[in-house]
């Protein structure tokens, strides 16, 4: 396994962090295992040559850095007290007070698509019938074109959605081979795009109800307070905030509400 040196190690670390928000300042080892065959496959003789390949900004070479680098762990239902606090407490609220029937929702980091597709789930057996009355589509980014793309196939392993409900199972989705792929309605509810968490936000509508569960264990303390100011300044007023319930916000410095744990809402 190819060692890679200090120098060379905070180079790459800095240009992560500036660049993309990710704090890979403790993980010098993972860096040298994931990517120690990889680059020698590519042929660069060490570290040093590969990091400044890397530091020249090649777009594809970096979205294959990042790919590796990032732990892209998901499955559906994940978090599920979110989800129940969404149906239950979030859709009645809206609803009620939803004359144009516009819902704008986005999952930040949606890696392979499991959670955006949930939601779609949710909103089809919420709205019911009058599911096509309603503008619910959910904008689901992610950083990495890799998960993107799994994203936009759409097709599960039995064990990924082992916690999925059975009536979800029949009517969300069709077995194809040993892959259960999502149903049209349900799939053409969500939009994929590649969005950069560092960069500014400026999508054409503020946004109900934000999820971004177990992205920000990436950023430092810094990082994750600009990113959470922009989320606010992104958010309807009465919108939501939903984090991972291993991150936190400072509630001192957080302009959201706080509501109950990894839950949060801007008045």
């Amino acid at each position: 396994m190819l060692e890679i040196t200090q120098t060379d190690f905070l180079r790459l670390v800095k240009f992560v962090e500036k660049n993309y928000g990710i704090d890979l300042s403790k993980k010098k080892h993972l860096i040298e295992g994931r990517l120690s065959n990889f680059i020698t496959d590519k042929g660069f003789a060490d570290f040093s040559s590969y990091v400044d390949h890397i530091l020249k900004k090649n777009t594809a070479d970096v979205q294959e850095l990042l790919n590796r680098l990032t732990t892209n762990h998901t499955f559906f239902m994940r978090e599920s007290t979110h989800f129940d606090f969404f149906k239950n407490t979030i859709l009645p609220q809206f609803e009620q007070k939803n004359k144009n029937k516009v819902l704008s929702i986005w999952s930040a980091g949606c890696s392979s698509g499991e959670e955006p597709y949930t939601l779609s789930m949710i909103l089809a057996d919420y709205f019911g019938p009058k599911f096509s009355q309603w503008d619910t589509r959910i904008l689901a980014t992610d950083i990495s074109q890799k998960v993107l793309s799994q994203a936009k196939e759409a097709a599960y392993s039995e064990n990924s959605i082992a916690n999925v409900p059975d009536s979800w199972k029949k009517n969300y989705f069709m077995k194809s081979g040993t892959k259960y792929t999502i149903v049209p309605k349900i799939k053409d509810n969500v939009i994929f795009r590649m969005f950069n968490l560092m960069d500014p936000i400026k999508f054409k509508m503020k946004f109900d109800i934000i999820f971004c569960r177990n992205v920000m264990i990436y950023f430092d303390q810094p990082t994750k307070d600009a990113l959470i100011n922009r989320f606010y300044h992104a958010t309807n007023n009465g919108g939501y905030l939903l984090i991972g319930h291993s991150e936190t916000l400072n509630r001192e410095s957080t302009p959201y509400q706080y509501l109950m744990p990894a839950t949060y809402k801007k008045l």
